[in-house]
């Protein structure tokens, strides 16, 4: 019996052995892709080729690829609520890794596709590039043993003799010298790429990314965190060139950034088909915005002379506004114009539609007395009877002051009463910064907060970008809520925010006054 089992070990080493020899024989040369300029070829070391092949084959494979997306470094509190809402429109969660941060540039996330990450990055405009995560680490040794338990079936696809590649170096935070980003290509000589190098136009292209925090006044000398990975698709950015106002055929004073109108139609979750209204339409940049992704679009607003482009242009080297200046023309520049239903002149805080649940999005920007005045239009009801045998003459006036708590108040009402269930509401509410709280932000019973963003605009104020759901159909006690509960209340605070940022203008221009007189002492 010793000697069979003896035999049989020997048996067993002679296979293993003569399948390592046959391994050793077909082993290939490995190309590195390094940076643009140079082309070479090395070998790879057998030991670690063997190395490499034993340990992917004795790692388990992973139910699901985890993929890491990098995003732009701007606009930071608006990132996760676009994300979040690109996911849910796949009608996927929002799933990262622990020690998840929000301010980093890398977000490591799970639970998902390759088919998911191509579609928020269809879409997005805060998120740069994906990537199909294939190792991580602290370090470049940690990366190393990340890269070598990765499966191996996940990485050979792309790694086959008739392929073509290229690698990357990106670095955040940090310009590394031209020799750095080819000593970290060379470090990657253990991975197994059998493919040609092709700079100009890859079959596939692999990514080195190295973060050195966020704080440019304090760069570490070594990376805190190292990814390597497959490049799967980037985000739309370019839509931000594209679509600039700068190059837009009709605008006015408050027309909105384009990168900030594709944010707030992503939060929004506008897609294909969608009905989209915006009761303070402007120049209709929102409508640009939507219509991009494929929603009809259409639009109110209370000044006659923007609706249909006449008036003082608001471009310096222009004094009237040309015969084909209007919201239409602008669509129309951006092949959108069949998605155009209509924009008229209205007062947002008169009724003029059917009581009907009509919208999937309102996507709005209201005045806030700043650059654009807050009014709405005369009523008799608001004049004030005379005593009996009193004579005055009547008069109704043209137009009103629209208090921003009655504008928000009138915008939340008609948003619970015109949305579709589940449709969403999104515009922009100002604050003063030294007063803001939570409590600041408007609510209806009928529409549920989802985020709440915040963009400085001064020192002293800034506007956040308010996302809320239609949860429930109104009710008729709903319309007197704020009786009943004070959170439903308006907040009266936010009619003095004219007076309050200029207030604050003057004494930031007295201080800086002081301080010329100082150094002209």
């Amino acid at each position: 019996m010793h000697q069979m089992r003896t035999q049989d070990t020997h048996c067993t080493i002679k296979v293993v052995a003569v399948c390592y020899i046959k391994i050793l024989t077909l082993l290939p040369f490995m190309v590195i892709k390094p940076q643009p300029g140079t082309l070479f070829c090395s070998p790879v070391s057998s030991r670690k080729y063997f190395e490499f092949g034993t340990r992917m084959a004795l790692t388990k494979s992973h139910p699901f690829l985890k993929y890491l997306l990098h995003l732009a470094h701007d606009n930071l509190d608006f990132r996760l609520p676009e994300i979040k809402a690109l996911l849910s429109l796949r009608g996927k969660p929002f799933h990262p890794y622990e020690n998840f941060n929000e301010k980093s540039p890398f977000w490591r996330l799970k639970d998902l596709s390759e088919e998911d990450v191509r579609g928020i990055m269809a879409r997005s405009v805060c998120a740069k590039s994906a990537f199909e995560l294939w190792g991580h680490g602290q370090t470049h040794s940690e990366l190393r043993t990340s890269l070598l338990n990765y499966p191996l079936e996940n990485m050979s696809p792309f790694m086959q003799k008739d392929s073509t590649y290229r690698i990357n170096v990106y670095t955040f935070n940090k310009t590394l010298e031209f020799t750095d980003r080819l000593k970290r290509i060379d470090a990657l000589d253990y991975l197994p790429f059998e493919g040609t190098v092709s700079l100009k136009s890859p079959q596939h292209i692999f990514c080195l990314l190295e973060d050195y925090g966020t704080d440019p006044n304090s760069i570490p000398e070594h990376p805190i965190h190292i990814y390597f990975g497959r490049w799967i698709a980037d985000g739309q950015r370019e839509l931000i060139r594209s679509h600039s106002v700068k190059n837009r055929h009709f605008i006015g004073n408050t027309s909105m950034d384009a990168g900030l109108s594709l944010i707030m139609a992503n939060h929004a979750k506008v897609k294909e088909n969608d009905l989209v209204f915006d009761p303070f339409v402007g120049t209709g940049s929102l409508l640009v915005a939507c219509s991009h992704f494929g929603a009809y679009v259409c639009g109110t607003d209370i000044d006659y002379n923007t609706i249909h482009g006449k008036g003082r242009s608001s471009r310096r080297n222009q004094k009237w506004r040309g015969p084909d200046e209007n919201i239409r023309a602008n669509l129309r520049q951006y092949g959108t114009e069949k998605m155009y239903l209509d924009v008229m002149v209205s007062d947002a805080s008169k009724p003029v539609w059917r009581n009907a649940a009509l919208f999937d999005a309102i996507i709005t920007d209201p005045p806030y007395g700043i650059r654009e005045s807050t009014r709405r239009t005369g009523s008799h009801k608001d004049i004030t009877k005379p005593p009996e045998g009193i004579y005055v003459e009547s008069h109704v006036p043209v137009s009103q002051v629209y208090h921003l708590s009655d504008i928000f108040t009138d915008l939340l009402n008609f948003s619970a009463q015109h949305l579709v269930m589940g449709g969403t509401l999104v515009y922009w509410l100002p604050v003063y910064q030294p007063e803001y709280c939570e409590e600041m932000v408007p609510l209806h019973p009928c529409l549920r907060l989802i985020s709440n963003c915040e963009q400085t605009l001064s020192s002293h104020t800034s506007r956040r970008l308010i996302t809320m759901e239609k949860i429930k159909e109104p009710e008729e006690l709903d319309s007197s809520a704020h009786l009943a509960d004070p959170c439903f209340s308006p907040y009266q605070g936010h009619n003095a925010f004219r007076e309050k940022y200029f207030s604050g203008l003057n004494k930031k221009c007295g201080k800086d006054n002081n301080k010329s007189d100082v150094n002209v002492e």
